[in-house]
């Protein structure tokens, strides 16, 4: 086994307008914060080696690797509703690509590791705080079954970078199917670049749509995949309970992961206007809003994509809406199988639907906890003892039991004993999320005191959020009124 990196680069070998060659920035004393172990293994990487002297230079940004071949992605984007045709990766630098042992190409970036020609201004640094949020939330999503990008490894730099006030730096490793974003069309769609649109679509069929090529529209299939992926994804996230908190267009994967997280939060309470975001002061990016929103960025991918998609421009885009008409029936028959799968239901009736969204519109008005209601449910279901930890989350607990009996009675009439519907809500009902207020705590222990213990704990418990583990039950607890978290930061 190589104990560094074996590379296989390919998208530094487009052309030069697609990004910009850059080496990361030094720093002046970096330490290791944390390795994944999992998917060091997975990128067939030597653990002994990356926490070495020579790993922890590679992962920091001070020694670039043989084989690398450092560059910064150019992108653009709508930010809030709002075009920006120049953005790019400001604080971040892709220093290449990996196959893994299954065979899939990764690609290895370095986040907070120094400016780059796309900085507009920034420092191109990381704090601390952030680095520890996206591992946590990263790796939890992972482990939730989410199709996400992954923490390979943080690094403290030794470094101060000042926000609102002098915070200690840190660089991310970060692992992705690709860096390639919707916004990453719309920096050539904005240029009218056709032969650079056609290119990275070329590209991007290669590399993660590869039955697209054999297609007679190959660009309208690309359409039609992306549009798939992404609502099964959103679909995904409402399930769990996750909020993105900045859904801008690019911060939107091509390759249908979960991608950068800044100010995300998961739900406590269940409310469909839930907004955690303290950039987001209208509420755009509100949980209940994600499914619109993410539409919305796939129109602009769309309208990116109309020159590839026919010669006559009416028939283009009409090929484009047929496509994203696609969109809401593909999202919602994924959240409605999720929500019958949560509720204890392997078989499909009518009216599975209102009962689930019954429940949900109960738990908004009684401030019931998302995920504990739902784990909870596993254990109704199985004991009719076991309704008193639903009712216990009701302002009114009498709510739950009225539903209860309908539910209880569509129980009766599905197939699965008891034993299999218990196992199976289990297997979908997480006990453990990286709940708010445990992450701010162990950003605080971090970065004030330096003691980086809560952020181990807390990354061992969130990596089997399905298990019970009676001896952190207390990180399954919803927080106490003093500890909720009323807003996140994106850290830039």
């Amino acid at each position: 086994m190589d104990v560094t990196f074996s590379f296989n680069n390919t998208y530094s070998r487009l052309p030069d307008r697609f990004f910009a060659r850059v080496d990361p920035t030094p720093v002046s004393n970096p330490s290791l914060i944390a390795v994944n172990h999992e998917l060091a293994e997975l990128l067939q990487l030597d653990l002994q080696w990356l926490s070495s002297r020579e790993g922890v230079d590679v992962l920091a940004g001070n020694r670039v690797p043989d084989g690398a071949e450092p560059i910064a992605a150019a992108y653009a984007g709508h930010q809030f509703g709002h075009p920006v045709p120049q953005l790019g990766d400001g604080r971040a630098v892709l220093i290449g690509e990996t196959v893994d042992r299954n065979g899939v190409r990764r690609d290895i970036q370095l986040k907070g590791s120094g400016r780059t020609p796309f900085s507009r201004g920034g420092d191109g640094r990381a704090a601390l705080g952030p680095v520890i949020r996206e591992y946590l939330v990263s790796e939890a999503m992972a482990a939730l079954g989410i199709p996400t990008t992954r923490a390979l490894a943080a690094v403290a730099t030794g470094d101060r970078v000042v926000r609102e006030r002098s915070l200690p730096g840190a660089v991310l490793t970060r692992v992705a199917s690709s860096h390639i974003r919707v916004g990453t069309f719309q920096y050539f769609a904005f240029r009218r670049d056709v032969d650079g649109l056609r290119t990275l679509a070329d590209y991007v069929i290669a590399r993660h749509y590869p039955s697209a090529a054999e297609a007679e529209t190959p660009y309208r299939v690309l359409l039609d995949a992306v549009v798939a992926r992404q609502a099964d994804l959103v679909a995904k996230w409402l399930l769990v309970g996750f909020i993105h908190g900045v859904m801008n267009t690019d911060n939107m994967s091509i390759s249908g992961e979960t991608i950068d997280y800044g100010p995300c939060a998961f739900l406590d309470a269940y409310d469909p206007a839930t907004v955690f975001s303290a950039i987001d002061q209208l509420g755009r990016y509100a949980y209940g809003n994600q499914p619109r929103v993410a539409q919305w960025n796939l129109t602009r991918l769309a309208e990116a994509l109309v020159p590839l998609l026919a010669e006559d421009t009416e028939v283009a885009i009409a090929a484009a809406q047929e496509v994203l008409a696609a969109f809401a029936p593909r999202f919602e028959a994924a959240f409605h199988a999720g929500l019958r799968r949560k509720l204890g239901l392997s078989s499909e009736r009518d009216g599975d639907v209102a009962l689930g969204q019954d429940l949900l519109d109960l738990m908004r008005d009684n401030q019931a906890d998302y995920t504990l209601t739902l784990r909870h449910l596993g254990t109704a279901a199985s004991d009719p003892t076991g309704d008193e930890g639903v009712r216990n989350l009701f302002v009114d607990p009498t709510a739950y039991d009225r539903w209860s009996q309908r539910w209880r009675g569509r129980l009766a009439e599905d197939p699965h004993t008891v034993g299999e519907r218990r196992v199976a809500m289990d297997l979908v009902n997480p006990k453990f999320i990286p709940r708010n207020h445990q992450i701010e705590a162990v950003i605080e222990a971090a970065v004030e005191r330096g003691d980086l213990s809560p952020f181990a704990e807390l990354r061992s418990v969130l990596s089997s959020p399905y298990d019970e583990q009676p001896q952190f039950e207390g990180y399954a607890a919803p927080p106490s009124e003093q500890q909720r978290v009323l807003q996140t930061f994106c850290g830039t």
